[in-house]
């Protein structure tokens, strides 16, 4: 069965995202993307990248590990607002929205159903891992269905914003077993965690 990963940048304190929602990673924002940072993704998570940013850095592999994409309404609009409407036209792209009548690009499908029922149909699905980009609302609504964290912790505390898990009423904790780790030079971490 495939697997749901939630592989995801955060701050120390867990925060995906400020409260206004706009991207951390922007030149405005409070990720700061080193050399380092972008060598490990394109090395170990090259299909994550967008595809402007595949292009720019002449990303040509396909990846391992993903071949389908999901993501909630805000972190899709992230990209319609800067033009693209699709981010990963290497993957299966699906849009989590009640608010979207229709996709604006064919190769997105939006779902305005049931997140998990539309993810543990996935999973039955033959194929890699399905990539949880976010946000932290969906998170929120597919944490029962999150088989693996990814997260790429950045040394950066924000105090505000919006969580890794959104959304949520009510307390379920889950243990998770690490699995791995990248600490790199510029101290960024590449934490790997399975659920237990």
């Amino acid at each position: 069965m495939r697997a749901l990963t939630y592989y995801v940048a955060t701050t120390l304190d867990g925060f995906i995202a400020g409260p206004d929602g706009s991207d951390p990673s922007a030149p405005d924002g409070f990720f700061t993307v080193t050399p380092d940072y972008l060598e490990h993704i394109v090395a170990h998570y090259p299909e994550t990248l967008p595809a402007h940013a595949r292009a720019a850095l002449g990303v040509t592999a396909p990846g391992t590990r993903f071949d389908t994409v999901v993501e909630g309404r805000r972190s899709y609009q992230l990209g319609l607002d800067a033009g693209i409407t699709d981010a990963y036209p290497h993957l299966r792209h699906y849009v989590f929205s009640r608010t979207l009548a229709q996709s604006p690009d064919p190769a997105v499908e939006v779902i305005a159903g049931d997140p998990a029922a539309k993810i543990r149909e996935l999973k039955a699905q033959e194929g890699m891992g399905i990539w949880l980009v976010g946000g932290g609302e969906l998170a929120g609504a597919l944490y029962p269905e999150i088989d693996e964290l990814v997260l790429k912790v950045n040394p950066v505390t924000v105090g505000a914003g919006i969580r890794l898990f959104a959304g949520r009423a009510a307390a379920d904790p889950r243990p998770f077993t690490l699995t791995g780790h990248t600490v790199l030079p510029s101290g960024a971490a590449f934490l790997t965690y399975r659920r237990a």
